[in-house]
Parts: structure tokens; sequence; C-alpha cells
């Protein structure tokens, strides 16, 4: 498994937001969001073998382990790891764009999953079926640049996340849209969503790797 990196910080996304964790972050991923603040994982990393990545998780003596990327799934051996994450008694977050089937996930993890709209340039990769296999534990996340992406997402929750039950994240895109004003929106419309900030940009503001 090609890994870029993994180390102990806090949840810095989803409602999961600053707790304790292991970051485990793979190498990887076959799209390219118009705000990725990740790009050095598309290529850089080091091939990891299984028992490497669970001795070196083991180190840090946490009990949550989120699994980011890149793209998570884009690892063929996703699975077993998660397996044997679980058999030693993990808790499992996994952050995924949304552009692939989840089905590996499913009862293996808390699935946090991206729904990408228009500003990303990728929203087309959408692969709209992983909306019924999400359970009431999973959430979805919409990173929101703009008006349109705003009244893009308001129509998703409407149809097709209309009858699902999970928590729903709207996130101002960093440098793009001011929180204050996303805020406004959400209150004007009543929406039952969760204003979501990315924490970790709060606590190492100066920092961009390793948090």
């Amino acid at each position: 498994m090609k890994v870029n990196e993994i180390y102990a910080t806090i949840v810095g996304e989803s409602s999961h937001a600053g707790r304790p964790c292991v970051l485990l972050r793979f190498t990887g991923c076959s799209i390219r969001c118009s705000y990725c603040d990740t790009t050095y994982a598309f290529e850089e990393g080091e091939e990891r073998s299984l028992e490497q990545i669970l001795d070196r998780i083991a180190s840090f003596g946490l009990s949550l382990v989120l699994v980011t990327g890149g793209e998570p799934l884009e690892q063929p051996d996703l699975p077993l790891l998660l397996d044997k994450l679980l058999e030693n008694g993990y808790e499992i977050l996994v952050e995924t764009s949304g552009a692939l089937p989840i089905e590996p996930l499913v009862r293996r993890a808390t699935i946090i999953m991206d729904i990408k709209c228009p500003g990303s340039g990728v929203s087309e990769t959408m692969h709209w079926e992983n909306i019924a296999l999400l359970g009431p534990r999973d959430e979805v996340k919409f990173v929101i640049c703009d008006r349109r992406d705003y009244e893009w997402a308001r129509q998703v929750l409407s149809e097709p996340l209309r009858d699902w039950r999970g928590t729903v994240l709207f996130s101002p895109a960093h440098g793009s849209l001011p929180p204050s004003r996303l805020a406004g929106w959400i209150l004007e419309d009543r929406l039952p969503v969760r204003l979501h900030i990315q924490l970790h940009r709060t606590v190492w503001p100066d920092r961009e790797r390793g948090v």
C-alpha cells in the first residue's frame, strides 16, 4: 500500500473534529478538485506492508484512526487493513471523495463522503449510487465555493438526500467563501445541516502538512 504519511493529530474535519487520532494518509487520487489542499499526496509516498502500517499506528497509543488521502479507496488492500484495525479494537473514520463505490467501507468504518459541488470542477465524477449505502452514523460533506454551489447543495438535500438521516456538513471553501456568509445562508433557509470549519487550520494556521 502506498502511504504518504502517518502521524498523531486531532481530527480537523467532520463532526468528530477535535478528537485525538492517528491520521493515515494514502498516496494517489484520480480526481483534481479546484480547492485541493493536499496535492502533495497525488504522487509522494512509499510502499509499506500491512504489518508496517499497523505497527506504526499502534506506536501512537490512540484508539481512533482517520484514513484519508488522496483517495483511500484506490488502495486495493484497504478492506484487509480495515478488518485488521477492527480486530485490534480501533474506531475507524474514512474520508472519501464520493467518486468510487463505497461498498468496501460499509460496516467497517464511519464514512465521511464528499459530494462534489460544481465549484470543485469534478462534480461529474460523483458516484450517486453511494448515497443508498450510507448509514445513519455516516456523514456527507459539501465544500461550498459560492452561491451557485450553495443552491446546488440545497437541491441535493431535497433529493436525493431527502430520506437520509445522517450528518450533513456544509464547509466554506478556504479563501473563497467567508464562513459568516455561508452561516447566514444556512440560517436564512433553516437548513438541517452543520456549518463545518476546518479546525486544523485554526489550531495550526502556519502549517500546511502534518496537521
